[in-house]
């Protein structure tokens, strides 16, 4: 606890499990945390050795920070507390509340248990609304694990796409995809979809049994 158990550091490894990223990309999708915050905690993890830094030699200069082997074994953690906010602490998106459907496409390696015989990539796309840009994240299927990337990667063999609202009935309780566009492989699609169906179900069927 003394390493992860800050209110922060879960979420910084949660937001680098899709790939490197830099400090300014980190304060995007950490809502809440000051600089200053995010400087000192992003300093605390590389000692710890829960991440590395890279420097590169542009101008403007240009840090990016990675997870480390270390860090990567705590995604089924992080997978772990997923369900758990899936079976008790999901409610509806109160008006005006930036849903970051992002966050649980990232957690898809500790999310998502694929049969062995399964192998492909899937984009995930969040359609651009107001001053949101459009999102795309790669889920590979392979060896029986799932990973993610937002950097690129192999060409998808299957796409889906679906505005915010959308993707909260996919991923919710309603568990309702109607409204999601699928294209490529629908069995390939589909998988991605039924794990995550599967993970946000677990708790409440051991619950039942």
């Amino acid at each position: 606890m003394d390493l992860v158990g800050d209110k922060w550091t879960l979420l910084i490894i949660r937001d680098l499990a899709a790939g490197p990223r830099r400090f300014v990309e980190l304060q995007r999708v950490l809502p809440g945390i000051s600089t200053e915050q995010l400087r000192s905690r992003l300093n605390r993890m590389v000692a710890d050795g829960l991440l590395t830094r890279q420097r590169y030699r542009e101008v403007p200069p240009r840090v990016d920070y990675e997870l480390t082997e270390r860090s990567r074994e705590l995604i089924p953690v992080l997978g772990a507390l997923a369900r758990w906010g899936y079976d008790w602490t999901w409610s509806a998106p109160r008006p005006g509340e930036d849903v970051n459907v992002g966050a649980i496409f990232r957690l898809a390696p500790g999310l998502l248990e694929p049969p062995a015989s399964l192998e492909g990539t899937v984009e995930l796309i969040v359609e651009a609304e107001g001053d949101s840009p459009e999102r795309q994240y790669l889920v590979t299927l392979g060896d029986g694990r799932a990973e993610v990337s937002e950097v690129g990667g192999e060409q998808p063999e299957a796409t889906v796409r679906g505005t915010v609202a959308a993707w909260v009935r996919a991923l919710g309780p309603e568990g309702s995809s109607d409204a999601l566009a699928v294209s490529g492989r629908d069995a390939l699609a589909g998988a991605v979809l039924d794990g995550f169906a599967r993970a946000r179900t677990r708790g409440g069927a051991v619950a039942a049994a």
